[in-house]
């Protein structure tokens, strides 16, 4: 072999080794990169979590002496605060349906009002999750009340309730987190989740006296000005606020578990309530009581903790986002709502999307409270600074009917059956309604309202001081008219056709009704 030829092959051998090496380092970045990147790549799982009949500022992370949630605040604080999250509805039913769909109540048909049917045809995040491989499930309360038609599970998901445990009387016995990690056992390696934890806590009725007993203190309680600042209202509100910390003790269960199975930081976890809290003038209405609602938002390094958000922001706005999150960009649910994805990826807190102008809410039929099963039809528009409330109906009685007839078909006496407020019967509201410093928020709770309400929410959160008849205000109740009606009308609400009285009242329900005398008009 000549000195060339030799000189040749050295030559080849040297460059095959130098680009070996070569590849075998990028590779080894490029697998490097792999681990670092992985949490960010791998679909999320979901965990939504949901009390019932909550009103925000009701949780310890906004400031609320009265209560500690430290799961609540956990999430908060490792996430983000949202302190402008609203409800499409003041009542459970069609808030969960809107909630599952990411549409308004109006667009939900019979699901938009309360126990009638959840339409067969709707489509709900948990479905387009469960046909993308997620594995889905809930616990505790999805959606209803109502019948679900065509679709073997709640439209939340398969349901997991075996394990139990014990709870005071009055509290559900359902051992949420348990029926949690049941879910989790069941899953496959690898494969995300989805799943719904809805607690049934701090619905009524109430363990009478639990909160005092328990050793929390009344003097913290805060009462909302549409109350009276009484000694019985602040020990029922105490009851309330131990069923939110017993709802909590769960959450924070959920979390634990979580991280010991190391899936803490891949899951997107959102708290939220359905409606506000079970008073007179809170849940079943359009006031800020009735339908902003406590939210706090986590997902480990995808999401930069210790801010607060102050945008307003939708639970129709939920669905989206976990499309958005899991990378399923093609589904076929007709979105109403908007990602939320953009406040995710922001390391700002305070107002980060000013296209978020405007929330807006409905109501129409609660419990059975007036003569033929009427409802109170609402629509309300929130902005930064207002709230506009539209009472398609104001000849009826807000809180229902003041009499109906008993199982035996005698006329019952007055003021005994006003329904659309939870367990209104037992207030001092009623019970004592004769009393001057109780009977102005009797009345508050179930006189009849004008068409048109405005209220300065800034200056007025707890709607008080309807200005919609003020001189100073009518350019503002007019420009927010408008823009209500306009988007009523684009979403094709039906209660803007000649048609909506006749086609929400005809919608089944499938609670029981009671009857009532039929009113003069």
């Amino acid at each position: 072999m000549s000195r060339k030829t030799t000189l040749s092959l050295r030559f080849l051998c040297l460059l095959a080794s130098v680009l070996l090496f070569a590849s075998c380092k990028n590779s080894a970045q490029k697998s490097t990169g792999k681990a670092a990147s992985s949490e960010n790549t791998r679909r999320p799982n979901i965990l939504f979590v949901i009390s019932d009949d909550q009103s925000y500022p009701h949780a310890s992370a906004y400031g609320y002496k009265a209560v500690s949630t430290p799961a609540f605040d956990r999430v908060a604080r490792e996430g983000i605060l949202l302190t402008n999250a609203f409800v499409a509805s003041p009542g459970c039913s069609p808030s969960r349906a809107a909630l599952l769909t990411g549409r308004n109540c109006w667009q939900t048909r019979e699901a938009g009002t309360h126990a009638s049917t959840f339409p067969a045809d709707l489509v709900t995040y948990p479905e387009v999750l469960e046909k993308a491989g997620y594995h889905v499930g809930m616990t505790g309360k999805g959606w209803g009340p109502g019948k679900v038609v065509g679709r073997e599970h709640n439209p939340a998901g398969k349901a997991y309730g075996a394990r139990k445990m014990e709870a005071p009387k009055g509290i559900s016995d359902n051992d949420y987190a348990a029926n949690f990690a049941e879910f989790l056992a069941q899953k496959a390696n690898g494969q995300p989740f989805c799943f719904w934890f809805g607690a049934q806590e701090p619905h009524r009725r109430y363990p009478t006296g639990i909160g005092v007993k328990s050793g929390m203190q009344v003097a913290d309680v805060k009462v909302p000005g549409f109350l009276p600042d009484d000694p019985d209202i602040k020990t029922d509100m105490l009851d309330y606020l131990y069923e939110i910390q017993w709802f909590d003790s769960h959450l924070d269960r959920m979390i634990k578990l979580l991280e010991e199975k190391g899936e803490l930081d891949n899951t997107l976890i959102v708290v939220t309530s359905d409606n506000g809290m079970p008073f007179p003038r809170a849940k079943a209405n359009t006031y800020e009581y009735g339908f902003h609602v406590p939210m706090a938002i986590r997902w480990g390094n995808r999401i930069k903790g210790g801010r607060t958000v102050d945008d307003l922001v939708s639970t129709v706005d939920l669905a989206p986002t976990f499309l958005e999150a899991a990378g399923i960009k093609d589904h076929p649910m007709q979105l109403e709502g908007r990602s939320l994805m953009n406040i995710f990826t922001s390391s700002k807190s305070g107002v980060l999307d000013k296209q978020r102008q405007a929330v807006y809410a409905s109501r129409e039929r609660h419990s059975s409270s007036r003569w033929n099963n009427l409802g109170y039809p609402q629509r309300a528009l929130r902005t930064p600074d207002y709230l506009y409330i539209w009472n398609i109906q104001p000849g009826r009685w807000p809180a229902g009917a003041p009499q109906k007839y008993e199982e035996d078909g005698t006329l019952g006496p007055m003021h005994d059956a006003y329904h659309d407020i939870d367990d209104f019967n037992e207030s001092p509201l009623i019970t004592r309604r004769e009393e001057p410093g109780i009977n102005k928020y009797f009345h508050l709770a179930v006189d009849k309202r004008p068409e048109v309400e405005l209220y300065d929410i800034r200056k007025d959160p707890y709607c008080l001081q309807n200005l919609a008849e003020v001189p100073a205000f009518r350019a503002t109740r007019d420009k927010l008219g408008a823009q209500m009606k306009a988007y009523l009308t684009k979403t094709n609400d039906p209660r803007m056709g000649p048609g909506g009285e006749e086609t929400y009242e005809s919608y089944i329900r499938y609670s029981p009704i009671r009857k009532y005398p039929k009113p003069e008009n």
